[in-house]
């Protein structure tokens, strides 16, 4: 199937691309055919799924109607994809081979003018210094006409340029700015040595080994050791052992290691796992947060409390715990969440390796390339479908639940200011009853109602006496609630953001969000990637968004799906009425 018209993107000189989900059924005759209604008869275009998953590599999904999806190439789509080894030409081969236009020719010049420079610019350490090298002169002679890059440089009476050690971050941010990214091969500190061994078995006595694909992402990141490696992100979906990636990776770089995660019980899940799946003693592990500060050859902390100052303009007061101890390797959890702050003091690490683990690269607030020069490029991907159908996640099915405003509601919603009407519409008070019945559906689920605003879950949780987890919930609190629902004394559990991310919570398999970040779409793969972890008994997840429909929550809801849609969910949309037997009036 290679004709022109079973082709199906479009590929347009905005560097837009345009992917036909469906296609017109045929007859015999090659003549459209229809339904007893008149209408066209459609079905999924049969080159859909394989173009879906090419374009994930270099591009980036921007809308998803039910017929025709939206890609934009970026820079730092395709320097993601170059550092995973996509050349020029493979990227425009994929493109003319999918597309029924010709490729615009500056689509195909700026294709290869960004692969060009990636890593045309490349920092070496030279002796005990770090110079800025090119195989393109012409790039070096446009780069230093940028006079905030001059200023980060020394250029000596040969025309070789130097950088100043502590100036190595800095200079790789306004680099990417103007759009040379650069290939920082000036190795690393080796931090103080630490013998870190992975058990054969856990102390349960659980025969333990890394999968496959995990040890092929820490080798991805660890490169033999070469300065080709050792900084970079992993890309892996919820619920597919980023933690044990880390560990292999720790295990090959055998080194002092500081871990960034982004709460107290996250700190806590990480150290029962170094416990559990390494040979490392209670003693060699520390936790600093502000229930104790202890710093030991591996101490795990949060974004949180390395941010936390007394003022605004006061200084951040444990910054210090970067240089506290000799580390040979930081790890950054839940990269795609990085405060600016720790970007900034990030800048100032880029002597020691830096590995960034996420479920999803995207960033709302455009930071991407951030970290990609700073914490490191792509290092390795795994299309979550593959992992489900490989039996490492479980098979997820997602339901947007659409519900109507009451009349009374919905003219309250229409004399809402913009700012205002998408809480108003995200509060809908007919969500109880949606939830409700759901929970009817799934009598025997293990549940997470997951939700943005406290006031909503609040009453949320008095309606179906349910505990509620917040930011405020004391950390013990959590733990024990935690727990419970682990064990299976809970089977119900409420909480708001801080259930996104970095909870282990194995056996859950139903979520339910009542109301999401407008368009996150890293929130949105977060809050499914807590119900992914594969079950006990081989049975599916599902996956329910609970919107209002025609309003601003509807709007939102669909921006939220994107890098879902991406990696091979498919929403189905249901009217609460139809789906649920509710009976709303309009």
């Amino acid at each position: 199937m290679n004709s022109i018209e079973e082709r199906p993107l479009i590929v347009q000189s905005d560097r837009t691309i345009m992917l036909h989900t469906v296609h017109t059924v045929v007859d015999a005759h090659g003549r459209p055919r229809k339904d007893e209604s008149g209408q066209l008869l459609l079905e999924e275009h049969p080159r859909y799924a394989e173009a879906r998953d090419l374009l994930a590599a270099f591009a980036e999904l921007e809308k998803s109607p039910d017929y025709l999806h939206t890609y934009r190439l970026t820079p730092v789509s395709v320097w993601n994809a170059a550092a995973l080894g996509w050349t020029a030409e493979r990227i425009i081969e994929v493109l003319g081979a999918l597309s029924c236009v010709p490729l615009p020719p500056n689509v195909v010049k700026e294709v290869r003018t960004w692969i060009a420079r990636y890593g045309c610019l490349s920092i070496e350490r030279q002796g005990k210094r770090f110079e800025l090298l090119t195989r393109d002169p012409a790039a070096l002679k446009e780069a230093l006409a940028n006079e905030q890059v001059r200023k980060l440089v020394e250029v000596d009476a040969a025309g070789r340029v130097w950088v100043d050690e502590l100036a190595r971050g800095t200079i790789k941010q306004q680099l990417i700015r103007i759009g040379f990214p650069v290939d920082d091969r000036g190795g690393y500190v080796e931090g103080d040595g630490l013998a870190i061994q992975l058990r054969d078995r856990t102390r349960g006595g659980q025969p333990f080994a890394p999968r496959a694909y995990q040890v092929a992402a820490a080798q991805a990141f660890h490169q033999g050791g070469s300065v080709q490696g050792g900084n970079g992100v992993i890309v892996l979906p919820c619920g597919a052992g980023k933690t044990v990636v880390a560990l292999t990776a720790m295990s090959l770089i055998r080194t002092k290691t500081l871990i960034l995660t982004t709460n107290t019980v996250a700190v806590r899940q990480w150290r029962e796992e170094l416990l559990d799946k390494t040979e490392l003693s209670p003693e060699q592990v520390g936790e600093y947060t502000g229930d104790g500060k202890s710093v030991r050859p591996v101490t795990i902390s949060t974004y949180q409390m390395l941010t936390w100052r007394r003022t605004k303009s006061a200084e951040f007061e444990h910054f210090d715990l970067f240089s506290r101890e000799n580390w040979g390797l930081v790890v950054y959890d839940e990269v795609h969440l990085l405060p600016a702050p720790i970007f900034r003091v990030t800048a100032d690490l880029q002597a020691r390796r830096r590995l960034g683990l996420t479920a999803t690269l995207v960033r709302e607030d455009g930071k991407e390339d951030e970290v990609f020069c700073l914490i490191g490029p792509k290092r390795y991907d795994l299309p979550w479908k593959l992992l489900e159908h490989q039996g490492f996640i479980a098979h997820a099915q997602c339901t947007e639940v659409r519900v109507p405003l009451d009349p009374e509601q919905r003219a309250r919603y229409q004399a809402s200011d913009a700012r205002s009407r998408y809480r108003f519409a995200s509060e809908n008070p007919r969500k109880t009853q949606v939830v409700e019945r759901l929970l009817e559906q799934h009598p025997g689920g293990h549940i997470l109602i997951i939700g943005q605003y406290i006031e909503q879950l609040e009453k949320l949780a008095a309606h179906l006496d349910a505990p509620l987890i917040t930011g405020k919930t004391p950390t013990a609190e959590r733990e024990r609630l935690y727990g419970a629902f682990r064990d299976g004394t809970l089977r119900i559990l409420i909480v708001s953001k801080v259930g996104n991310f970095a909870i282990d919570l194995p056996d859950a398999n139903v979520a339910i969000q009542i109301s999401g970040t407008f368009g996150s779409r890293q929130e949105e793969a977060q809050r499914l990637g807590r119900i992914l972890r594969p079950k006990a008994d081989g049975g599916a997840a599902a996956f329910y968004a609970v919107v209002t429909r025609d309003t601003r929550d509807e709007e939102f809801a669909q921006k939220r799906q994107l890098f879902l849609t991406e990696q091979g969910y498919a929403y189905r949309i249901a009217e609460a009425a139809e789906l649920l037997g509710l009976g709303f009036q309009e």
